[in-house]
């Protein structure tokens, strides 16, 4: 029987040579494998930010799951923060200080970069809840639909996919330029509501309730629009291995169990504090979801009605 690893190594020649590359530039990209693949994401905020906590532990998993098949690797994290167009500005750049982050998809991202088509947290982060000031709350029991969505403003970060979603279905959105500040800009009533997933909403009222005392989650609603987070790479020949490596290694994970139960153990509690049975939810559509979103293999996408 064949190794795993030389197994992998063929396979990947395969890859590179269909991908268009000379023998000689396939040689080159393929000795490079022999060396631990190093992945290098940003950090994304400075000071207090759990946000990605849960994704890049799917990533150290996904490439220890294909270790046998790919070999050795290394995870690093910059340095200092990078701002959402600080990343895509490095990825952009043949040496930039980053290989791999990750994001909600959209057709630029995906004509830019190498998107992995698995969605990392299941299709959560679709789920939102608002964080508003408390002192409002009232305003929102008689929200029911988007229209009455459309007579208040938004906030969310510059340059996020979610702004389209939102300004396509004629609600406001006020831009922040940094997600720490878009606390302060709600606290100071630049915007209504902050719109998060279940995850962060629960998590960042935690984390912030002290510096925001008046901030709270909305009680009675939950807004949904089918959202894919995928990992994205550069679209070149290293980029093409490293998204084959976590591809492998995810399908492994989803196939074994251990990308729910890693789902469970970073958002299980959050999802049970959002009650999300109790709540009215308003839909959205996504007009950023292409033709390859994998929204038919249902193993993928978190249901909030059986809780799995």
């Amino acid at each position: 029987m064949q190794h795993p690893h030389l197994e992998g190594r063929r396979k990947t020649w395969q890859l590179l040579l269909a991908a268009g590359l000379t023998p000689g530039a396939a040689m080159n990209a393929l000795a490079a494998v022999a060396a631990p693949t190093t992945l290098i994401y940003p950090l994304t905020s400075e000071g207090v930010d759990s946000r990605y906590d849960y994704e890049w532990a799917v990533l150290r998993t996904a490439l220890e799951k294909s270790s046998a098949r790919f070999g050795r690797y290394d995870v690093q994290r910059t340095q200092a923060a990078m701002s959402p167009p600080r990343v895509l500005h490095e990825m952009g750049a043949a040496q930039g200080k980053i290989n791999v982050f990750v994001r909600a998809t959209s057709p630029e991202l995906e004509r830019q970069f190498l998107p992995v088509r698995l969605p990392v947290d299941r299709g959560l982060l679709g789920y939102r809840l608002l964080l508003i000031r408390a002192a409002d709350q009232d305003r929102y029991t008689r929200v029911r639909t988007v229209a009455d969505l459309t007579r208040l403003r938004a906030g969310l970060g510059q340059g996020w996919p979610d702004v389209q979603i939102l300004q396509a279905a004629g609600i406001p959105v006020v831009e922040g330029s940094s997600y720490n500040g878009l606390f302060s800009m709600l606290d100071a009533h630049r915007f209504d509501f902050y719109l998060r997933s279940i995850d962060e909403a629960t998590r960042e009222i935690d984390e912030r309730q002290d510096q925001y005392p008046h901030m709270a989650i909305e009680q009675t609603l939950l807004v949904h629009y089918p959202l894919a987070r995928y990992f994205f790479l550069r679209r070149d020949a290293e980029g093409a291995l490293l998204a084959q490596r976590i591809e492998a290694g995810m399908e492994m994970m989803i196939r074994d169990g251990t990308l729910n139960t890693l789902f469970m153990r970073y958002k299980g509690d959050l999802i049970r504090k959002a009650r999300l049975a109790q709540r009215h939810t308003i839909r959205i559509a996504n007009p950023l979801l292409g033709p390859n979103t994998p929204l038919g293999r249902q193993e993928l996408w978190f249901n909030p009605l059986t809780g799995k």
